[in-house]
């Protein structure tokens, strides 16, 4: 018997206590639209109510604490801002003062003098013994303080709310109220018996019911971790069959075997040994492009890891096969760098690779387009002007993807669509995802990533200093220059902000060339607003050698490779986020010499500040420094991840519970191994749950293709 599921699609202005005015409220403040809506809102902690301090047993280490005792004084004081409401607690060991500044109107209903109240918040010892916006509770004569369980559930709430009588306890008591309408069955089973067994998990009753209205103290555990197994789980099953469906679904070219075009440049032409990383992602896609599935893989590589290379020689596999292939970067300069590094690579041999992007134009552009429809071209590098309709390939065998969360899922799909059957895709990042993020937004992909720097390449010493040490940093500069080597500068904003007191481009301008005159150093700038040409000019004259010092915004991100450039340095580094840091430090440490990345910052730094500038004097991990960026900024926050419904966890955090994903993902893929379509018996429970829940299975899935 499966129980009537309606229930909990029940609109929530029905629920006793709620009502329009309330049910609105949580429509709007929380996203509570009906029963099952509020059964998932979770307590993010839990508080222990038993003990009773007295008022003379606080002191500046107490954490949150329950107080019980008299209001004798409740006072509107201030005006606009300033405006707060003061109450003075007192229970016959000493006096509180309880603080307000927002709900002021509820509360002076709410709060009587002469009444006695359960207190509950953290005291603060700053100017006087207080507790801002502590919870309140009215203790009539008839009732006694009574504890259901040693430990209350809290609830996230707003203002809006509180003013409508719903902090905290009053969404708990809505929960109360909505679990006396609610029966076992209206919650049935959507896990196979073998998985509950198999793992020991909580009924999905019990652990619904338990993380609200808990038993006991010690089933609150056992039921956070089935609710973020389920969680986790229903995602990795969405993303495995996904990936099971596409590798049935989309018949790809076989590339049969590599050639004599592959072994000629793996043998011949290879500008270095391959480190076992790159040697292991070419396997992986040589095992993908044999099979006669289409490869949808996506290649994590650190900034100077050596994914160039791997894309070159997985382009040649096409090529020893009759097809053809392109290569899709994001920018002008990007592309134009791709170009002329494989030209370079491929000198010598009877490869044609052409470059395509929107500032080729009229005999030029026509020339290329024949070239490629002939069949004469065999790699086409580009921007997205590879997408466009006139854009037609004779046979394109492989699609190469550069920095892959800069084109829209549309803009990728079209390159798909230029043969009778889909290309091969390989799409490449050098912004490293934290693996718990990789196995949650990307799980429905092959993932490979190269983890280890090539041979030779010396790893970039950084430092972090404070404005006052500027005259050292500029001798430091000095003596680089001198040994022949370039300097990167790169500042966040490009003029000044009367709101923002950082180093501004036009400043540093100024600044720098004080320190660095004319006629023995030569300064270029590059920023967002010029001219495409001038652009390009002063990053010639800068990638000739014909400048010192490149001072720049952040268009310089991903830009050219210039291996005498040795020094990076990042002005207001406090203002850039970790990936961005970390992408702007891989632009030096591209040559032999040893490079180095200094971070100036103001001497106020916050501490997430602070640990950001820790972890890039720590570690030049790409990986690593993921890992913290997530744990700073959240995974919703990663980019390319924001426009993900995957990320909308409601009690599951992807870095605190990584053991739970992966043993979620695990038994997705286990599961779907042996009934991939779930037809088995066993298998009931959850093909019907899918069955009434695909509402909320459909959203957009952040997915490569």
């Amino acid at each position: 018997m499966q129980g009537n599921q309606d229930i909990l699609k029940t609109p929530i202005e029905y629920l006793k206590g709620v009502g329009p005015k309330k049910g609105e409220a949580l429509k709007n403040e929380l996203g509570i639209f009906c029963f099952e809506d509020l059964l998932q809102h979770y307590p993010f902690r839990y508080v222990d109510k038993t003990q009773l301090y007295s008022i003379r047993q606080l002191s500046p280490d107490t954490p949150e604490v329950q107080l019980k005792g008299k209001l004798t004084s409740v006072r509107v004081m201030g005006e606009g801002r300033g405006r707060r409401l003061t109450a003075t607690l007192t229970d016959g060991t000493g006096r509180l003062e309880l603080i307000w500044f927002k709900g002021i109107g509820y509360l002076q209903k709410y709060l009587k003098t002469g009444s006695q109240y359960l207190v509950y918040g953290k005291p603060s010892f700053k100017y006087r013994l207080s507790i801002s916006h502590p919870e309140m509770e009215l203790v009539t004569t008839e009732q006694e303080i009574s504890f259901e369980s040693r430990l209350e559930p809290i609830y996230s709430t707003t203002e809006k709310l509180k003013g409508k009588g719903l902090d905290s306890k009053g969404i708990h008591r809505l929960i109360k109220t909505l679990f006396e309408r609610l029966k076992p069955r209206d919650l049935p089973e959507n896990l196979p018996a073998s998985i509950i067994e198999k793992h020991e998990l909580l009924g999905r009753w019990e652990a619904v019911k338990n993380i609200h209205l808990p038993d006991k103290d010690s089933l609150i555990p056992r039921a956070q971790f089935r609710l973020k197994f389920d969680e986790f789980f229903f995602i990795q099953l969405r993303l495995v069959k996904t990936k099971i469906a596409r590798h049935r679904r989309l018949i790809g070219f076989e590339f049969p075997a590599l050639g004599t075009i592959f072994h000629d440049f793996y043998e011949n032409k290879l500008p270095f040994e391959l480190t076992n990383a790159q040697k292991r992602v070419l396997k992986e896609i040589r095992r993908d492009t044999m099979t006669g599935q289409q490869m949808n893989r996506l290649l994590q590589g650190d900034v100077g890891s050596g994914k160039t290379v791997v894309a070159l020689m997985t382009m040649l596999m096409a090529l020893d096969c009759d097809f053809q292939a392109c290569m899709m970067a994001p920018t002008e300069i990007l592309a134009q760098q791709h170009y002329e590094s494989l030209t370079n690579m491929l000198e010598g041999m009877e490869v044609r690779v052409d470059l395509l992007t929107g500032s080729i134009k009229g005999r030029k552009r026509k020339d290329v387009l024949e070239k490629l429809l002939l069949g004469m071209t065999d790699i086409l590098i580009g921007t997205h002007a590879l997408i466009e309709d006139t854009v037609v390939f004779k046979n394109l065998g492989m699609v190469v993807v550069d920095e892959q969360h800069r084109f829209g899922v549309a803009q990728r799909a079209k390159l798909w669509q230029k043969n009778v059957k889909p290309p091969h895709v390989l799409v490449m990042t050098a912004t490293p995802i934290p693996r718990t993020l990789a196995m949650t937004v990307y799980g429905d992909l092959d993932v490979s990533v190269i983890d280890e720097l090539p041979p030779g390449r010396k790893p970039i010493k950084t430092f972090h200093y404070h404005e006052n040490k500027r005259l050292k940093v500029f001798s430091f500069l000095k003596e680089e220059i001198q040994k022949g080597r370039q300097v990167y500068v790169v500042y966040p904003l490009i003029n000044e902000s009367e709101t923002l007191n950082y180093k501004d481009l036009m400043d540093g301008h100024e600044s720098f060339s004080r320190a660095f005159p004319p006629p023995d150093y030569q300064i270029s700038l590059l920023h967002g607003q010029m001219h495409t040409i001038d652009k390009d000019f002063e990053m010639q004259r800068f990638k000739d050698g014909e400048t010192n010092i490149m001072l720049a915004t952040t268009v310089i991100e991903v830009g050219v490779n210039v291996p005498n450039a040795s020094v990076m340095i990042i002005e207001s580094a406090e203002r850039f986020g970790l990936a961005q840091l970390h992408q702007l430090r891989g632009r030096v440490g591209r040559g032999g010499e040893q490079s180095y990345c200094i971070l100036m910052t103001s001497n106020k730094l916050s501490n997430d500040g602070k640990v950001r500038m820790q972890t890039m004097v720590d570690t030049t991990d790409g990986f690593k420094i993921s890992e913290v960026d997530m744990k700073l900024r959240g995974p919703g926050d990663m980019q390319g991840t924001q426009q993900s419904g995957v990320l909308n966890l409601r009690i599951a955090d992807i870095v605190k519970d990584n053991k739970i994903l992966q043993l979620a993902r695990q038994t997705a893929a286990e599961l779907l191994q042996d009934d991939a379509d779930l037809s088995k018996t066993e298998n009931y429970r959850l093909r019907h749950y899918l069955e009434n829940n695909k509402h909320k299975m459909e959203s957009e899935w952040s997915r490569i293709s």
